[in-house]
C-alpha cells in the first residue's frame, strides 16, 4: 500500500475548535406545557407585579432626585459622602431589591464581600441578561461603568446617577483611555471611592462559558473579588443575548413565573503577583479561569467583536453564527485586526451567499476557484477543513487563508508559478499557454480555462504580463498555495513510484540483490 502523504502543516490544537460554538445564542425551546402554564399565570401575575413596580419606582425617583440633586450630570470628581452616601447604600439599596420583589426575584447570596480596600474592584460573570443589576444592590450600590446616553433615560437615567458610574462615550475618541483612567483612579483611591463593579465580558452571553474578559478591570493591579451570577431555574426566562428573546419578551416571560431564582456568589478576593500587575491579559486569564472552574463551564476566546463580526454576516445575507471566529484568539494568532477580518468576512460572503448554511464544499471550491476537482485543490481543501466535515466555514477560511495562502504568496513563488506558464519565455502568457500548462497539470485534455485567463488578464490584451499575475495573486492568495501544493504532491509521487527499468537493469547485472530489494520495496510499499 502506498504511503499515505503526510501533510506538511500540522494542526495547531489551539486554533480547533471551542467548546462552546456560539455563546450569544438563546435557543431555549418552550413546551406547549410551559406555554399555557405562562399565560394562566400571567393573567394573574403581571398586572399585579406591573402595579408593584410602577409603585416601586413613584418611590425610587424622587429618592434618586434628592440624592443627586446639584450633583454634577457628568464626570463626578468626588465620590458622595454623609448622608447622600448613607441614602444611596440602604434606601435605594432597600427600594432596589423590592423592585426585583416586585417582579418575583428570589435572591440568594452566597460567600461574602470584601471592603473597597480589600478589594476595590468586584468582576462579575456571566453576564447574560438586565436583570444582572442585581449584583450592584447586592453590593452596596458600588461605582459602575454606564453609556453616558443611559442617563438620559427617562427615570433610570436619575437612578444610574446615583451609582457615580464611569462613562463612557461612543463618539470620543478619548473614551476608552478616560474610563480606564477613571477606574484606575477610583480602584486606587484606598477606600476613598466606592468598589468599582465592572461585567469583564463586555456582552451579554448564554451562560454556557465564560468568554475573553476584557482588561479594563485588571489595569489598576490592584486585587479584585470575583462575583457569580447563577439562575438555577427550570426554565431559562432571564437570558438576553444577541440571538433569541426580544428584551421585552424576557421580561413578560419572568414575569409570567411564580418565581425566579438569582444566586450571587462572591468569591475570595484575588490579589495579583507581580507577573499579572505588569500583565493584565495574564491578571484577566486567571480570574477567569478561577470562575469558570466555580461555575463548571467552560472558556472559550469569544468577544464583542465577534458579536459585530455577527452582525455584518447578517448584513451580507450569511448566517448571522457565521461571524463568530473567537475574534480574541484569531486577532492575536494571526495578528488581524477587526476590520481585516471584516474586510475577509466579506470575501467570503462573496464566495459562499449562494452555497447552503454559508459553508463552502469541495466542488463550489472548486467552481469559486475556476478549476475543476483534482488532487492539489483536494488537498487544499483538506487543509483548510479543521473540522474535517466536508465543507469550510468563515473561521476555517480566515485560518486558511492566513496561516496556508498569504505565506505561499511569495513573490519566488510567483516568479515560479508564471515562468511555468511562460512556455516560449517572452514575459507574457497567452490563453494557449494557460490552457497547456493547466491542461497537462490537471490531467484533463480538454479543459477551457478562459473564464479565469480573461479575469487574470485585466486590461484586454490576450496576454498575461507578470504584473498582472501578481496583483490577481495578491486579491487571490488561494492560488499560490495551490500551486505549491501541486508542486508538493509533484515531488511527494515522484518519490514514491517504482522505476520498473531501473530495476530491470538492476535485475540484470546483480541478480541476488534484485530480489532482496524486490521484497524490500513491497514491504516499504
Amino acid at each position: 500500500m502506498p504511503q499515505q502523504r503526510v501533510f506538511a502543516l500540522p494542526r495547531q490544537q489551539s486554533l480547533l475548535l471551542p467548546a462552546v460554538i456560539n455563546p450569544f445564542v438563546q435557543d431555549t425551546k418552550i413546551s406547549k406545557t410551559a406555554v399555557i402554564k405562562c399565560v394562566l399565570l400571567g393573567i394573574f401575575l403581571v398586572p399585579l407585579r406591573v402595579i408593584l413596580m410602577s409603585l416601586v419606582l413613584t418611590l425610587t425617583w424622587p429618592v434618586a432626585f434628592i440624592i443627586t440633586f446639584k450633583q454634577p450630570l457628568k464626570g463626578a470628581v468626588e465620590p458622595m459622602t454623609g448622608w447622600r452616601r448613607l441614602m444611596c447604600k440602604r434606601v435605594m439599596a432597600a427600594l432596589g431589591r423590592a423592585y426585583y420583589f416586585a417582579m418575583g426575584f428570589r435572591v440568594v447570596v452566597k460567600g461574602e464581600q470584601a471592603s473597597s480596600l480589600e478589594a476595590p474592584i468586584l468582576a462579575v460573570a456571566p453576564h447574560s441578561s438586565f436583570f444582572d443589576a442585581i449584583a450592584c444592590l447586592i453590593s452596596g450600590l458600588p461605582s459602575t461603568v454606564s453609556r453616558v446616553e443611559n442617563l438620559a433615560t427617562p427615570i433610570f437615567g436619575r437612578i444610574i446617577r446615583c451609582f457615580q458610574p464611569v462613562l463612557v462615550s461612543r463618539t470620543d475618541p478619548d473614551s476608552r483611555k478616560n474610563t480606564i483612567l477613571a477606574i484606575e483612579s477610583r480602584a486606587k483611591s484606598e477606600g476613598h471611592w466606592p468598589q468599582v463593579l465592572i461585567f469583564p465580558e463586555g456582552t451579554c452571553t448564554n451562560r454556557s462559558c465564560l468568554i475573553s474578559f476584557k482588561q479594563g478591570a485588571f489595569i489598576p493591579g490592584v486585587p479584585v473579588q470575583p462575583v457569580l451570577l447563577r439562575y438555577p431555574n427550570k426554565m431559562d426566562t432571564v437570558t438576553w443575548t444577541w440571538q433569541g428573546h426580544t428584551a421585552n419578551m424576557v421580561l413578560l416571560l419572568t414575569l409570567c413565573q411564580l418565581y425566579t431564582t438569582v444566586e450571587v456568589e462572591f468569591l475570595p478576593p484575588y490579589v495579583p503577583k507581580e507577573d499579572e500587575k505588569k500583565s493584565p491579559a495574564l491578571f484577566a486569564s486567571r480570574v477567569r479561569d478561577i470562575m469558570a472552574k466555580a461555575l463548571g463551564v467552560p472558556m472559550t476566546d469569544h468577544t464583542y467583536e465577534d458579536c459585530r463580526l455577527m452582525i455584518s454576516a447578517g448584513e451580507l445575507t450569511l448566517p448571522m453564527e457565521t461571524g463568530l471566529v473567537e475574534f480574541t484568539k484569531i486577532s492575536r494568532k494571526l495578528n488581524l485586526k477587526w476590520d481585516c477580518l471584516k474586510k475577509e468576512l466579506e470575501s467570503f460572503a462573496a464566495m459562499a451567499s449562494s452555497c447552503k448554511g454559508g459553508n463552502i464544499t469541495i466542488e463550489e471550491f472548486a467552481r469559486i476557484l475556476k478549476l475543476p476537482v483534482n488532487p492539489a485543490l483536494a488537498e487544499l481543501f483538506t487543509l483548510f477543513d479543521r473540522d474535517g466535515d466536508g465543507t469550510i466555514d468563515f473561521r476555517e477560511y480566515v485560518i486558511g487563508v492566513n496561516i496556508l495562502c498569504r505565506p505561499a504568496n511569495t513573490e519566488d513563488v510567483l516568479k515560479m508559478a508564471f515562468q511555468l506558464f511562460d512556455i516560449d519565455e517572452d514575459g507574457e502568457v497567452s490563453l494557449d499557454e494557460f490552457n497547456a500548462l493547466l491542461r497537462s497539470a490537471l490531467g484533463v485534455p480538454d479543459l477551457d480555462m478562459t473564464k479565469l485567463f480573461n479575469e487574470i488578464n485585466a486590461d484586454g490584451s490576450g496576454f498575461i504580463t507578470f504584473n498582472e499575475f501578481q496583483m490577481f495573486a495578491s486579491s487571490h492568495p488561494e492560488y499560490a498555495k495551490l500551486f505549491t501544493t501541486y508542486l508538493e504532491l509533484q515531488r511527494y509521487q515522484a518519490s514514491q513510484e517504482a522505476m520498473p527499468g531501473d530495476l530491470e537493469l538492476a535485475g540484470q547485472i546483480r541478480k541476488g540483490e534484485a530480489t532482496e530489494d524486490s521484497i524490500s520495496d513491497k514491504k516499504d510499499d
